[in-house]
């Protein structure tokens, strides 16, 4: 056996980012560094080091890394029935479901397995409902996926040009643009609108936006399909971001934070658009197993807490307080809600982000020129102070 293959054989950190380098697929661009285990708001490299986790899996590890609720829900779902595929019913995914709907608009679930799936999932469902409407309309600075459907309900043309032709139909509106609502009519199956936009920049719509949004949606027949998959489940300081501006969507795509960075994703849907469903129309052979829809339904009920929401918004306030207290003058703008905030700023991000880390601090670029902040929700005071306090060190590094 070659050494490579012999678990038995140690290797250095920077031996094994150098394999990795070599046999996985050339998709992202990673720092040298090699990370072995986290604890809280934190991770830990293969050196021991600890870096302060503002991005906690770009918006997943809302329980932050090695979650005792998670710990324990994956122990006592190891214990039991792990998969059956959708061809029969499991107790797990009932709850989980169940639990959702107790707590949102939705009366249907759809389980899938990543954030990409429950978009093409709901595009697809929408489409269904609608028919024979076609036409699918996404917003400017949104990002909803890299399979084909979501790609094409996604405003980033890098991401999509090397893919064209995509599916037809999709077409974009702007919310500062008035005109954009007049192109919701009668030939509109649904909109999809991330109620805060994440990889498009930390953007909040106007107030009234979403409320206009619903309102030419329930004039024209049209379908209004909320992706929460990164801003929903506690990360905006309410349950749902949708919640903010007193509306309810037809349709709902979850998937990053739900089980805390197992993979799940999820459709949540009224009734009124489920009852176009039937047996074979969609299908999925590993999504809302036992196994993840167990541990699902553990990180669920600790976010849905309302005192665990309260100290969220509450640390929430503190935190962009602090950013706005900085008055940098390489930062234009702090966007956001929740524990899901953002920094315009005149220098290059990817530079910004990779000082931070120098100062083990992780933090992730998005578009406008913006870095973002996704601490864990159970990140403490503490954490949220220093990572502002490393963050300016990196800024004055940058700028100067």
């Amino acid at each position: 056996m070659s050494a490579l293959l012999d678990p038995s054989v140690k290797r250095s950190s920077s031996e094994l980012v150098g394999i990795g380098d070599r046999v996985l697929a050339s998709t992202y661009s990673r720092p040298d560094t090699l990370f072995v285990d986290g604890e809280g708001a934190y991770l830990i490299d293969a050196s021991g080091e600890r870096y302060l986790d503002m991005t906690s899996g770009i918006a997943v590890t809302s329980l932050g890394h090695r979650s005792p609720v998670v710990a324990s829900a994956m122990r006592d779902a190891a214990d039991r029935l792990g998969h059956t595929s959708n061809l029969y019913h499991t107790a797990d995914p009932i709850r989980l479901a169940e639990l959702l709907v107790e707590s949102s608009f939705a009366d249907r679930v759809f389980f899938c397995n990543s954030g990409a799936e429950a978009v093409e999932g709901a595009i697809k469902f929408a489409r269904l409902s609608a028919a024979p409407r076609q036409r699918i309309l996404y917003l400017g600075g949104s990002f909803h996926g890299r399979t084909f459907g979501a790609l094409a309900s996604t405003d980033k043309e890098a991401i999509r040009r090397p893919f064209e032709p995509l599916p037809t139909r999709f077409e974009r509106i702007d919310w500062d643009d008035p005109a954009g609502l007049d192109r919701i009519d009668e030939s509109v199956a649904a909109v999809i609108a991330e109620p805060i936009q994440g990889e498009g920049g930390i953007r909040v719509p106007p107030s009234h936006w979403l409320s206009d949004l619903r309102r030419r949606c329930d004039a024209t027949g049209a379908l209004w399909i909320a992706d929460e998959i990164q801003c929903g489940v506690g990360r905006s300081g309410d349950l749902w971001a949708h919640q903010a501006s007193d509306v309810t969507p037809d349709l709902m795509t979850l998937a990053k934070p739900l089980a805390n960075g197992l993979p799940i994703g999820a459709v949540l849907m009224t009734e009124a658009g489920a009852s176009y469903l039937y047996p074979g129309c969609h299908g999925t052979t590993f999504g809302g197993g036992p196994f993840v829809t167990r541990v699902a339904r553990a990180v669920f009920e600790t976010i849905r807490d309302p005192e665990f929401l309260c100290a969220v918004r509450q640390k929430a306030g503190r935190l962009r307080c602090r950013l706005e207290s900085l008055h940098h003058p390489a930062i234009l703008e702090v966007r956001g809600r929740g524990l899901m905030l953002g920094l315009k700023v005149s220098v290059d991000v990817a530079a910004l982000v990779a000082r931070a880390l120098a100062h083990r601090l992780l933090v992730v670029g998005a578009g406008e020129n913006t870095v973002r902040l996704l601490p864990a929700l159970n990140a403490s005071d503490e954490d949220l102070s220093e990572a502002v306090v490393r963050l300016r060190r990196a800024l004055d590094e940058v700028t100067s």
